[in-house]
């Protein structure tokens, strides 16, 4: 058996990852606070993962990010999961569903066949919808008792107000 690695905790650093165990925003950040906090208490790496459902090499691996960067080590970086289809930082994305929704105000269908011929991508009108509520380029209004929406445009909403 290997020998078990401790990690030395200031009153500040067990503080700082208390509070991140109890308040944390998400699940992960709250299992790696208290990944830590088990290991600072001479626990071994097996225990731990026992405890929390893990393998012995992700405490590790934790704790490795964790002497390196501290506390902000734990937080999920960013650039995780699949990229989006549609992005808000591509002007090219925004102009083009911009104009489509100026041509095809009520057409959900013929807004995403236009914009897959013209993007060359393929995309569900859920996906559309998404992209526009993000945006707020326009919005969809909701029929009653159905999923399906009317679309409305930015420029009518202003002009009624």
């Amino acid at each position: 058996m290997g020998k078990t690695k401790v990690i030395e905790l200031a009153a500040e650093q067990r503080a700082a990852l208390e509070k991140g165990y109890r308040t944390g925003k998400s699940h992960c950040f709250r299992t790696r606070c208290q990944m830590i906090l088990l290991k600072s208490e001479k626990r071994t790496s097996v225990e731990i993962a026992a405890v929390l459902g893990c393998c012995e090499m992700v405490v590790n691996n934790w704790l490795v990010r964790y002497e390196k960067e501290g506390i902000k080590g734990l937080a999920t970086r960013a650039g995780r999961g699949r990229p989006p289809i549609l992005s808000q930082q591509n002007p090219q994305h925004l102009q083009k569903v911009a104009d489509e929704i100026k041509k095809h105000p009520s057409s959900v269908k013929t807004v995403v066949a236009r914009l897959e011929e013209d993007l060359d991508l393929l995309m569900h009108p859920e996906t559309l919808k998404r992209f526009l509520k993000k945006t707020s380029i326009a919005s969809a209004a909701p029929a009653r008792g159905s999923s399906r929406g009317k679309w409305l445009r930015k420029e009518k909403r202003k002009k009624s107000s």
